[in-house]
């Protein structure tokens, strides 16, 4: 089981854009981390937390490819995330957004 923790900071760099955080881990240490300054510039934290899962996505499938194929099969993969307008958005969609949310686009 890969385990992955996201997270956001709203609009920190000078120029409004947010910064993105993830660690991966499988047991009991850190395999994989991630910080980096997000490409887009995001209205909200929601939004901002939404890109943040997104830039882990790929990290996500291309380790899952890679350890697959060196052998190491992934059962399952566990996203952590704290903000709970992102996640309602990741598992219901539109449905479950408000009138706050509504000017989210697809990526």
């Amino acid at each position: 089981v890969a385990k992955y923790w996201i997270d956001a900071s709203f609009a920190v760099h000078p120029d409004f854009k947010s910064h993105t955080g993830s660690v991966m881990s499988m047991g009991t240490g850190a395999m994989q981390a991630l910080s980096r300054k997000q490409k887009l510039n995001s209205r909200s934290s929601t939004e901002a937390e939404l890109i943040a899962v997104d830039d882990a996505a790929t990290m996500i499938l291309w380790t899952r490819l890679f350890l697959e194929w060196q052998g190491y099969p992934i059962e399952k993969n566990i996203l952590y995330q704290d903000n709970k307008s992102a996640i309602l958005l990741e598992e219901n969609g539109r449905k479950s957004a408000g009138k706050r949310s509504r000017a989210l686009n697809i990526r």
